[in-house]
């Protein structure tokens, strides 16, 4: 990281922001050019929860290659001033990667599906019909190395 006191090294600012964001991106691996995806998200215990359709271009490219690189912004806020070069950011942001895990057993899904919502505000009493659930598929994304920053404007 070129600027060592933006960096966040407390992983409980690190997961203040992971519980604070609400959108996740997934960089996949498409040959010629990365695949970026913007997901809603569930997270426990070093793990990113997603949900999906059992097809499409995102499962494909998981199937060829689990590993992906992550992105999350914190609260993020423009700093203007009246001389354009003296503009600036206040941020937080994480950088991750990780490898993706298919869930597809029911009650797996369902877990997952209770991470996504909790994060969301809906920690409970979430009811999924089985035939609406069988027709989804749970991502979990295994976090193996992560950094975040932030600015302190």
């Amino acid at each position: 990281m070129r600027r060592n006191e933006r960096e966040i090294t407390d992983p409980k600012i690190i997961e203040e922001i992971i519980h604070q964001a609400t959108i996740c991106r997934i960089a996949l691996y498409d040959a010629d050019y990365p695949y970026i995806v913007p997901l809603n998200y569930g997270y426990e215990s070093g793990a990113l929860y997603f949900h999906s359709a059992k097809e499409g271009k995102k499962i494909d490219l998981i199937r060829k290659n689990s590993r992906v690189c992550f992105e999350i912004e914190g609260d993020n806020t423009i700093v203007k001033h009246e001389i354009p070069c003296k503009w600036s950011a206040k941020y937080s942001s994480i950088i991750g990667f990780g490898h993706i895990e298919f869930i597809s057993d029911i009650e797996g899904k369902k877990r997952g599906l209770d991470l996504i919502m909790a994060h969301y505000g809906r920690p409970e009493g979430n009811r999924y019909d089985d035939m609406m659930v069988e027709r989804v598929l749970i991502l979990k994304l295994v976090i193996e190395k992560i950094t975040a920053k932030q600015s302190k404007l």
